[in-house]
């Protein structure tokens, strides 16, 4: 592992970070963290890009090959009750995603490369606000990062809770589900508790329509297509005593296809349309997708596979793993730029293997030099001298 020397100060990094943690848009100690640290290593720094943003530009021979590698600095308002010298200082807020050992790994890279790197060509260290709420890349595109710097392709990465430590994957096409929120208002008339037919009462019509979107997936999809409907919010005007004659369903639906999601929305239309108009009540429904399926490229993809072979050996790694139901905000980086999204194992035991966005997760030190020594390797493949 290349960068196997710094095993120690990655840790320093890590822990510190996951101390300091701040939320979208917020991430200013790891932006000055991450700043710093590149111009201490010979970096060419700018800072201000989606307000925390940072990209660092390292820059070695003739070659106009470059590439970019993004990770995400974000936290979570989550409480942690893991016990750790280094617990978050900071109340409602945590590195519950392993964002802070996604930061420290490039940083691993950066140092390394800026010191020993051999390639030819330049290298950019992308390091991203709120991928939580899946508005970080867009505002970095919006303010410049592909016409202020010259990336041919990007790079990003996630580790994941319950797959070994040492293990790596990654797949051509579609990596990861897109995100769509849905809101379903309704409108009915209320009334006393004990009339209810004098209502139209909003509870029992919008229990009805939660049923129903179960059904989308399980009777409308294609059983080779894959996609999540979740009712995740159903609020009324209704008290103890009075049947509500308002109610509003909110929900996420996860899709890893523009076509399924298309499907799972006009069902969701119609469904909602027979229902309501078989009770005679107004309603509303709004569909709106936040964050895009993640593609990989073919190209970056087998790239990104050749250099976890390398540097991992064959029985590691699995350039054709089955797509994951969560989203990623990095989709919208690659949406503008070839590019590819890769996971790596964080560990199945202890904290290392809590799901991600729980209050017990931990991001496995060990990780950090293999996460490093990746992004050394596929960068030095990537722009060969």
């Amino acid at each position: 592992m290349k960068t196997k020397a710094l095993h120690n100060q990655l840790t320093g990094w890590r822990h510190d970070l996951h101390m300091n943690p701040q939320i979208s848009f917020e991430e200013e100690y790891a932006s000055n963290k991450v700043a710093n640290l590149m111009r201490e290593f010979g970096i060419e720094v700018h800072q201000g890009i989606a307000k925390t943003g940072v990209v660092g530009v390292l820059k070695k021979g003739n070659s106009n090959k470059s590439i970019g590698i993004r990770a995400d600095m974000d936290a979570l308002p989550i409480n942690e009750i893991n016990n750790f010298s280094y617990k978050s200082k900071i109340e409602n807020r945590m590195h519950a995603c392993g964002h802070d050992g996604h930061t420290t790994m490039l940083l691993g890279a950066a140092k390394y490369l800026a010191e020993h790197g051999n390639f030819d060509g330049t290298v950019y260290f992308i390091f991203q606000p709120d991928e939580e709420n899946c508005f970080g890349a867009k505002t970095m595109i919006e303010e410049g990062l592909y016409t202020k710097f010259s990336i041919d392709e990007v790079y990003g990465m996630h580790n994941i809770p319950g797959m070994e430590i040492g293990t790596f994957g990654t797949r051509k096409g579609g990596i990861t589900t897109s995100e769509n929120l849905f809101e379903i208002s309704i409108s009915g008339k209320g009334g006393h508790a004990a009339l209810p037919h004098m209502t139209k009462d909003t509870i029992t019509i919008g229990s009805q329509i939660i049923v129903a979107l179960q059904t989308i997936v399980s009777r409308k999809l294609n059983p080779v297509e894959a996609g999540v409907v979740s009712v995740t919010e159903f609020i009324t005007d209704g008290k103890k005593n009075v049947l509500p004659g308002n109610g509003l369903i909110k929900g996420d639906a996860r899709a890893f296809s523009q076509n399924t999601n298309t499907m799972i929305e006009q069902n969701m239309r119609q469904l909602v349309k027979g229902i309501c108009e078989s009770y005679g009540i107004s309603y509303e429904v709004k569909y709106e997708t936040t964050c895009p399926m993640t593609f990989n490229q073919p190209k970056q993809a087998d790239a990104a596979t050749k250099a976890a072979i390398t540097l991992l050996g064959p029985d590691k790694c699995d350039g054709d793993i089955d797509p994951r139901p969560f989203s990623e905000d990095f989709s919208i980086m690659s949406e503008n730029t070839p590019g590819c999204f890769v996971l790596m194992g964080n560990g199945v035991k202890g904290s290392h293997g809590r799901p991600l966005h729980s209050a017990d997760y931990d991001f496995n030190d060990e990780l950090l030099v293999q996460g490093s020594s990746y992004w050394v390797e596929l960068a030095e493949q990537q722009l060969q001298k």
